[in-house]
């Protein structure tokens, strides 16, 4: 039975369409909050971010400070504290992409998205809903990692005098757009997850869009890549983690703004799969 039929026949749709509006998008974030906190998925996948983030943060700050005199090149000292401290989140974006994919695909396959969509006969507060509560989630739990990954980052760099502290020029703002980075990438996920519906095809397709692209934009001729480079997401979203920049790259605000773009656009073609295919 499709999911517009179940919808018609449920007490929620008679209803809403009677005028009694028992739905509203409040609701629904509930529903979608209640959902969320009860999946063991949702706190694995955040603790493995959080841990990766903070812990190769303090790890690449360490070896960094202890490599940073000498070597084949002649560097000497960090160029970029604030960014090695943050290089965890490269791999941390990881957990927190299939977290944003589960969220959706878990539901199809289980078959619960049938009742979620029942209960919401307009399909776009579920797509809404649940990129509200990934988005807070994210946000919060995150730039609270992105924090301590600065700070025991730089406490592995102060090690042999390389640290900086948050004072420093685009401190805050690296910490903050982390944060604001990783909640994208779950973002992005969950608008994989709608336009897709299968948890290896989200994932592969999200993996595909954050790191294989940047490696076949590097295999484009140079006069091309240094304008087709700089819009791929992961490249622009991650501008804002440090304060040493290519000229060849975006701002910091605005390769997050690109990097949201991608993340609306996945969203947007979800939202249209849902509408057009039975769940």
């Amino acid at each position: 039975m499709s999911a517009t039929t179940n919808a018609a026949e449920s007490p929620a749709y008679t209803s809403e369409f009677a005028g009694a509006g028992s739905v509203n998008l409040l609701r629904v974030v509930r529903s979608e909050w209640i959902k969320f906190r009860s999946l063991r998925s949702s706190w694995f996948a955040t603790t493995t971010a959080l841990v990766i983030a903070i812990g190769l943060g303090a790890l690449f700050s360490y070896l960094r400070a202890t490599h940073a005199d000498g070597g084949p090149h002649g560097v000497v000292g960090v160029p970029d504290p604030i960014r090695v401290s943050l290089r965890g989140l490269m791999l941390a974006q990881l957990p927190i992409g299939v977290l944003g994919v589960l969220f959706v695909t878990g539901e199809y396959a289980t078959g619960m998205i049938r009742s979620s969509l029942a209960a919401v006969p307009h399909r776009w507060p579920v797509v809404v809903a649940k990129c509200v509560v990934e988005a807070v989630f994210c946000l919060a739990l995150c730039t609270i990692g992105c924090f301590f990954a600065f700070l025991v980052g730089q406490a592995g760099l102060n090690s042999q005098g390389y640290g900086v502290g948050l004072g420093a020029p685009g401190a805050v703002e690296a910490i903050i757009g982390g944060g604001i980075y990783l909640t994208l990438v779950a973002l992005l996920g969950v608008g994989c997850g709608f336009a897709i519906r299968s948890t290896g095809g989200a994932i592969a397709t999200l993996f595909g869009l954050l790191l294989v692209l940047p490696l076949l934009g590097e295999a484009l001729p140079t006069s091309w890549a240094i304008h087709v480079n700089q819009y791929l997401p992961m490249n622009a979203g991650t501008q804002i983690l440090g304060t040493v920049h290519d000229p060849h790259t975006l701002g910091s605000w605005t390769g997050m703004g690109v990097f949201a773009l991608w993340a609306l656009a996945a969203i947007i073609a979800g939202l249209l799969v849902l509408r057009r295919r039975d769940a």
